[in-house]
């Protein structure tokens, strides 16, 4: 039985790949957290891990020796990186830096995928979307620059120490858990309060007119598992949809499942300084490396993200 490794497996997307790597792939999981998190899976075995702390990194890996290691641990809120851009830094370039040099360290070559974003791209030229994975790189904040950096280093450390590492650039995943940092975990949370008479009937919203290209975290964990077993060392492959849609959108489906009469303003609080206008993937090389397609509808994802809410508030 082969043996996967997540490193940052509390988060949102953590749990949905240990799942499917257990049930789907038949996989012996290994996972990570800080200390002050919790894992709900008792079927994998946890460790507490600072990936700033290389050395803590060498020892665990020396222990488990996997086959499989998804880097997931990352500072990963766009918003979050503007208020704190030196936690951002450290977590995203220095700790990643301390898995792939820990990675090197081993007597043996296991995959590694570095899971990056799709926000790397940044400010998107007229005709070149949607965006391949050899487009000019233009990150329009914080977050994005220390994930173009991340991948940067990681296709750097492939070449030049022959490690079997693909990078990933993850467009916006959603789905039932999420924290409502983001976008559509936080206006389903809104509605389902305002249903429960807990909030005033209005909601509370940043850019409208941006366009995201939102695809199920179920539907990403899959392309993840597919690329840690096929993905070519040194490459990058886009996870994506394939087609954006405004965020404007997104509020209006969201609103349009609840039976209130719900009134929309803007929050100065929720705007970003730099905001991309448009954000879409081509996800060609992977599909064609993998079979890999998406197969939840947005509808669907938003359906349940709000009736996650709907049964917490």
């Amino acid at each position: 039985m082969k043996k996967a490794m997540i490193i940052g497996a509390a988060g949102f997307v953590g749990n949905y790949l240990m799942e499917y790597l257990q049930k789907e792939c038949n996989m012996e999981v290994y996972v990570t957290k800080l200390l002050r998190e919790e894992i709900s899976n008792s079927n994998v075995k946890e460790y507490n891990l600072d990936i700033l702390d290389k050395e803590a990194i060498v020892s665990l890996l020396f222990e488990i020796r996997p086959d499989y290691i998804f880097h997931l641990a990352a500072q990963s809120s766009v918003g979050l990186a503007w208020k704190n851009p030196c936690l951002t830094i450290d977590v995203n370039i220095k700790g990643s830096v301390n898995v792939m040099d820990a990675v090197r360290e081993l007597y043996y070559k296991p995959r590694v995928i570095l899971i990056g974003s799709g926000e790397e791209y940044g400010h998107i030229n007229e005709g070149e979307s949607p965006i391949k994975e050899e487009n000019m790189i233009r990150p329009g904040n914080i977050y994005a620059a220390t994930k173009v950096c991340q991948n940067m280093i990681g296709n750097i450390y492939a070449q030049a120490y022959d490690m079997e590492l693909m990078m990933v650039r993850a467009f916006n995943h959603i789905g039932p858990t999420q924290a409502p940092i983001f976008v559509v975990a936080d206006f389903c949370k809104q509605v389902a309060e305002i249903e429960k008479g807990i909030r005033e009937p209005v909601m509370y919203v940043g850019n409208l007119e941006a366009k995201r290209d939102f695809t199920d975290v179920r539907d990403v964990v899959r392309a993840y598992a597919m690329l840690i077993e096929k993905g070519k060392s040194g490459e990058t492959y886009n996870v994506g949809s394939g087609h954006a849609v405004s965020i404007r959108e997104i509020l209006e489906l969201i609103i349009s499942l609840s039976h209130q009469n719900i009134k929309v303003e803007i929050d100065p609080n929720k705007l970003r300084p730099v905001d991309v206008p448009i954000i879409e993937a081509d996800t060609t090389k992977l599909r064609k490396l993998t079979g890999w397609e998406p197969e939840i509808t947005l509808e669907q994802t938003i359906k349940e993200t709000l009736n996650y809410w709907r049964e917490r508030v």
